[in-house]
C-alpha cells in the first residue's frame, strides 16, 4: 500500500473527514478477502477475485497467483481478469529464477528495480514491462499449507517517484493474504481427494452390481414393506443387499411416494449396523434454526427453552444409519453446516465447545433435481459430492404395473383386519387400478384403497365404486390440473396488497406423466380453473391452496414456496378456514 503518508491513507481535502489510517484499510482487505475465500465457487474463479480485489487496496500494477501441485509441477496460475485458457498468459508473465528463490527459501522476496536486481534476467524484466525509463517493483510472498510452499503471491509496480511505498507494511499484508489463500487451497484439495477417493468407491461398488453372477441376481430379497414381483423392484432389492454390506453413504432419489424411508430401513437392517439405532429426520418440516438442534443437539441455556443439554439425531445415531428425507430443502447456510459433520463424522452442539466424534452412515433421500440446483447454485456441488456417493433411483409405480394388484391387496388385506371386514377385489376392480398411472406412487394408491374401501358396501368392490367413475378422484383432478397449467402457462397477475402478503405465485411443476384415468370416466376441468379465467388474478386463499397442495399438504415447504414462515402459513389457514389434509 503506497501513500505519501506513511501512517495514514491520504484522503479528499475536507474539512470534517479525518485520514483511515492504513491498519484499518488492511483489515477491511482482509475482511473482504476472507468472504470472498469463503464464497463457493471454483478455485480458479475464487483466487481470480481475490486478485481483482487486492488491485483496489493496493497501489500495483499486476497481480498473480501461481500454485503448484502435490509433485511440484505448476498447477494453476491466475491473475485478474483470469478466464478458462488463459493460465499460459499469466505464467509467462512470472519471474522464474525468482519464483524458484521464494519456494526454495519459503522467504518473501522484495525488489525495489528488477532491472538491477541479480535474480531478474533480462528476459523477466523485459517480461514485467522494466526498461531504462521505466522502473519496476516487484514483491512476491510464498503461499504456504502448513509448513510446505505450494505457491506464491506476487505483485509489481511501477516506481514513478509519485508515491513513497512502504514494503515492509505491503509484505506483512501480502503475507496475510497468502495465509489465508493456503488455508483456502487446503480445504479444496482435502475436498477433491475425497471427492475422488468417493467416486472411485462408488464405480467399484457399480462394477461389482454389474459382475453380479446370474445365481447371486435370482436370490430373493426380502425386505419389510416392500411389495412387488416386478423386474424393477427385483433390481432395486438386489441393489440393496450389495449396498447394505459397505459403509458408504446412499442417496436415494425417486418421486414422492415411491418408498424411500423404507428402503433406507432395508439398507439399515441388511448391513453391519443393523443392531445399531435408525434414526430419521424429515429436514423439509424444521425450521433451519430448530433442524440444527435436532441434529446437533443441545447444550443447557443454549437459547430460550434449553432448560437441559439434548443429545441431537447425530449422536443418537452412532454406530447405526441417520436418514435425511428431503435433504434438497435445506437452507444454504445450513449445508454447510451439515457439510463438515459429514466429511469429519464430528460437530458441537448448539451453545456447547466440546467436539463429538461420531459413526454414522448417512442415507438421504430428495425428489428434486440436484444436479438442476447445483448449477444453480441452489445446493452446495461439495455437499453434492459427499452424499452422492452411491446413488439409487426408485422405480416410480407406473413402471412397474404388474406390482399394483399385489400392493393393492396388501392395503385391503391391511383395511380388513383394522376394520374387521372381508372386503375382495373383483377383476374388473384390479384391471382399473392397473390402467392407472397413480402420480402419488404407492402412497396415492393406499389412499385411494382405503377410500374405496370404507365406502363400498361390500362384499367385493367393483370398478364402480371408485371415485374416478362418479367424476370425483379429487387426485385425477388435481394431476389434470398440473398438466393444463404446464401446458399452458398463464402470465403472471397483477396482485392486490393484500394478497401479496403471501408472496409471488410461482408456476406449478406437473408430473413426469399425468394420472391415466379410465375411458369411462373423463375427468372434468376443475371448477377452479373454469371460474378464474387466464385473465382472472387467483385469490388468497387460492394461492395459499395452490402452494400447500405443491408441497403436498407440508406447511414448511409451503412456506418457502410463498417466502413466508411456517408460522404465517399456519395463521393464513386459520383465517381462511382451510382444512388440512392428512396422508
Amino acid at each position: 500500500m503506497a501513500y505519501p503518508d506513511a501512517r495514514v491513507a491520504p484522503q479528499p481535502q475536507a474539512h470534517s473527514a479525518a485520514p483511515i489510517p492504513l491498519s484499518e484499510i488492511a483489515l477491511t482487505g482482509i475482511f473482504e478477502i476472507s468472504k470472498i475465500l469463503t464464497a463457493p465457487a471454483r478455485l480458479e474463479i475464487t483466487l481470480a477475485n481475490v486478485v481483482n480485489l487486492l488491485q483496489s487496496f493496493m497501489q500495483m500494477r499486476h497481480g498473480t497467483v501461481s500454485l503448484l501441485a502435490d509433485d511440484g509441477v505448476p498447477d494453476i496460475t491466475v491473475g485478474a481478469g483470469w478466464n478458462e485458457g488463459t493460465d499460459g498468459r499469466y505464467r509467462a508473465r512470472l519471474p522464474s529464477h525468482a519464483i524458484d528463490q521464494i519456494i526454495a527459501t519459503s522467504v518473501p522476496l522484495v525488489v525495489e528495480n528488477v532491472s538491477a536486481h541479480p535474480v531478474f534476467s533480462a528476459a523477466d524484466a523485459a517480461a514485467l514491462g522494466a526498461t531504462n525509463e521505466t522502473r519496476v517493483s516487484f514483491i512476491g510472498v510464498p503461499i504456504r499449507i502448513d509448513s510446505r510452499v505450494v505457491g506464491t503471491l506476487t505483485i509489481d509496480r511501477i516506481r514513478d517517484g509519485s508515491s513513497i511505498f512502504r514494503m515492509d507494511a505491503d509484505v506483512r499484508f501480502l503475507t496475510m493474504v497468502a495465509n489465508l489463500i493456503g488455508q483456502t487451497v487446503k480445504l479444496h484439495r482435502v475436498v477433491t481427494r475425497d471427492r475422488e477417493r468417493l467416486m472411485a468407491e462408488s464405480h467399484r461398488l457399480q462394477k461389482e452390481l454389474l459382475e453380479l453372477r446370474p445365481t447371486r441376481e435370482r436370490k430373493k430379497v426380502r425386505v419389510d414393506g416392500i411389495i412387488g414381483e416386478s423386474p424393477a423392484i427385483k433390481r432395486l432389492l438386489a441393489k440393496v443387499s450389495v449396498i447394505a454390506k459397505s459403509h458408504s453413504p446412499v442417496l436415494l432419489r425417486g418421486e414422492s411416494g415411491t418408498g424411500k424411508e423404507l428402503i433406507a430401513k432395508a439398507i439399515h437392517e441388511l448391513s453391519a449396523r443393523a443392531n445399531g439405532p435408525f434414526i430419521k429426520v424429515n429436514c423439509a418440516a424444521l425450521p433451519e434454526s430448530v433442524l440444527e438442534s435436532e441434529l446437533f443437539g443441545h447444550e443447557k441455556g443454549a437459547f430460550t427453552g434449553a432448560i437441559n443439554a439434548r443429545k441431537g439425531r447425530f449422536e443418537l445415531a452412532d454406530k447405526g444409519t441417520l436418514f435425511l428425507d428431503e435433504i434438497g430443502e435445506i437452507s444454504a447456510a445450513f449445508q454447510a453446516k451439515l457439510l463438515r459433520v459429514l466429511q469429519e463424522q464430528e460437530f458441537e452442539r448448539v451453545g456447547g465447545n466440546h467436539t463429538i466424534k461420531v459413526n454414522v452412515r448417512v442415507v438421504a433421500a430428495t425428489n428434486r433435481n440436484l444436479e438442476e440446483a447445483v448449477a444453480r447454485n441452489e445446493f452446495r456441488a461439495d455437499l453434492y459430492y459427499r452424499i452422492n456417493v452411491v446413488p439409487m433411483i426408485l422405480p416410480p409405480l407406473r413402471d412397474r404395473p404388474t406390482d399394483i394388484p399385489l400392493l393393492a391387496s396388501a392395503f385391503l388385506e391391511n383395511f380388513n383386519k383394522e376394520n374387521e371386514r372381508e372386503l375382495a377385489f373383483d377383476s374388473e376392480a384390479i384391471d382399473l387400478l392397473k390402467r392407472c398411472s397413480f402420480p402419488g406412487n404407492v402412497r396415492e394408491l393406499e389412499n385411494c384403497v382405503r377410500r374405496t374401501a370404507t365406502l363400498a358396501p361390500g362384499p367385493s368392490i367393483h370398478a364402480d365404486d371408485f371415485a374416478c367413475h362418479h367424476d370425483e378422484c379429487l387426485s385425477s383432478i388435481l394431476w389434470k390440473s398440473h398438466t393444463e397449467q404446464r401446458t399452458t402457462p398463464r402470465p403472471p397477475p397483477e396482485v392486490p396488497l393484500e394478497v401479496a402478503s403471501l408472496g409471488p405465485a410461482e408456476p406449478r411443476v406437473a408430473p413426469s406423466r399425468p394420472a391415466v384415468v379410465p375411458p369411462a370416466a373423463p375427468v372434468p376441468t376443475p371448477a377452479r380453473s373454469a371460474e378464474l379465467g387466464d385473465d382472472q388474478p387467483m385469490s388468497e386463499r387460492e394461492r395459499l391452496i395452490d402452494a400447500m397442495e405443491r408441497s403436498g399438504w407440508v406447511q414448511a415447504k409451503a412456506a418457502r414456496l410463498l417466502g413466508l414462515t411456517p408460522r404465517q402459513v399456519g395463521y393464513a389457514l386459520k383465517k381462511h378456514d382451510i382444512e388440512i389434509k392428512h396422508f
